[in-house]
């Protein structure tokens, strides 16, 4: 099989492709570029999933970047391991046609204890005394050491949060580069995201965002240069494009209101319990799930969400079968933001009482995703609470504000305007102006095959 090299520049549309990014300007000229359409929903783990079974989130069971586990009775978010995917993965395919074939996996979600070859995700230390420690998780094990002894510790805090910039992409860049002379693996998957924090921020901003557009577009021309010169075959994608928004709808907030969820306080502040909760919602950007544990409600939930401005689809199980998002672990009902719109977890009041994972990056505490995370509120108490952690005093790093209002750009939903849709960049020539996400699967294997 033809060595193979899929990356995924998370955000990236044609919105953003221009004179910030003169290396990929020219690239483009010399290749194929093709939408791909949305899918629901157009988030992470999502779409990846679908790019490497060629299945809709019905089959693989990802729908969406977290879900309510009915057994356990808990929101789980960016959860790792790969076994949660249904379906035959890409290299596992791949390997049937050819036992040499080997697959790296660096940084592409659910990349622990799958089947690849070698993979290398982010997995922070979390210590006995309260502390999260910057790591990566690697398979092999030692490939971790190799890395961090070349590059130095991955730089976690600089993957997400409002300390997000280009050295985490960077890094994932050079490690994807390393392990390929370590090993010479026929498939390379390699997650670039640093445009997701720009654009989430400000939207498609130039004056705000053209920094990062040049930033990743110097990682690109690194990465293109050093797998051309290995006659590889190269694949630029995104997942999803990121297109501007300006309203934050707050269901849980409205539920609340009307009795139907169940609030726990502790130590002053206040807890969402799913499991108490007659209805709840999991947001996921443009995307939320209402998940409904009294069956009596629902009549009462689905007139509530038909009166708020902003939610542009509703669908029951019958329905999401139509958009290949009906599974065991999707909502009673999955819901849809119109363009102008994205979904909040927030389910408080009073900010007084929001509970202490609000105000600080917290992925998997959070019952729902939080893209505020990347602004901070005080520099100033953040470095109050460094100087803290110098001194060897426990702290809380709770510097994240609570104005969902900061968030201009947002992506999940089916309808982007072609703008803002992702993109597929390769030397495969297209009879049609785009695809369907189940597709690209069909792409990387024909690259591979040659």
């Amino acid at each position: 099989m033809n060595k193979t090299v899929v990356i995924d520049i998370v955000g990236l549309s044609t919105s953003v492709i221009g004179e910030y990014m003169p290396f990929l300007s020219d690239y483009v000229k010399r290749k194929n570029l093709i939408r791909l359409k949305p899918m629901l929903p157009a988030v992470t783990t999502s779409v990846q999933s679908t790019y490497l079974t060629g299945k809709w989130p019905a089959e693989t069971g990802i729908v969406g970047n977290g879900w309510y586990d009915r057994i356990d009775c808990e929101i789980k978010f960016w959860k790792q391991s790969n076994k949660l995917v249904n379906g035959e993965k890409i290299w596992e395919a791949a390997r049937k046609e050819d036992p040499s074939f080997t697959c790296s996996k660096m940084f592409w979600w659910y990349n622990m204890y799958s089947s690849a070859d070698y993979a290398v995700t982010p997995r922070p230390n979390y210590l006995a005394d309260g502390r999260k420690m910057p790591d990566c998780y690697s398979h092999p094990a030692g490939l971790r050491d190799i890395l961090q002894e070349k590059l130095g510790q991955f730089p976690l805090f600089q993957f997400w949060g409002p300390g997000a910039n280009i050295k985490s992409t960077e890094w994932i860049a050079d490690a994807s580069m390393i392990t390929d002379d370590l090993y010479n693996p026929t498939l390379t998957l390699i997650y670039l995201p640093h445009l997701d924090y720009c654009l989430q921020k400000f939207g498609p901003d130039f004056t705000k965002i053209s920094k990062e557009l040049t930033e990743i577009d110097e990682v690109l021309r690194k990465l293109v240069d050093f797998y051309e010169k290995k006659s590889a075959k190269v694949i630029l994608l995104s997942e999803y494009g990121i297109a501007p928004v300006k309203h934050p709808l707050h269901l849980n907030r409205l539920f609340r209101e009307h009795g139907l969820l169940g609030i726990r306080e502790e130590r002053g502040l206040e807890l969402l319990d799913p499991g108490a909760s007659k209805a709840f919602v999991v947001a996921d950007h443009q995307v939320a799930h209402v998940y409904i544990n009294d069956p009596s409600v629902k009549n009462q939930v689905i007139s509530l969400l038909q009166e708020v401005k902003g939610v542009e689809l509703i669908l029951d199980k019958e329905q999401q079968a139509e958009h290949h998002i009906n599974h065991e672990r999707s909502g009673d009902l999955v819901l849809m933001a119109d363009e102008d719109s994205w979904f909040t977890y927030y389910f408080w009041l009073d900010d007084e009482k929001a509970p202490d994972y609000a105000r600080c990056v917290d992925i998997h505490k959070k019952p729902g995703y939080d893209p505020v995370e990347m602004f901070m509120s005080s520099k100033l108490r953040a470095g109050y609470k460094l100087l803290k952690k110098k001194a060897g005093f426990r702290y809380v790093m709770d510097v994240i504000p609570l104005d969902a209002s900061l968030i201009k750009g947002s992506h999940g939903r089916t309808g982007a305007l072609p703008e803002y849709q992702p993109v597929l960049i390769s030397d495969y020539k297209h009879t049609v102006d785009s695809i369907p996400a189940t597709k690209v699967y069909d792409v990387i294997m024909s690259a591979l095959r040659g």
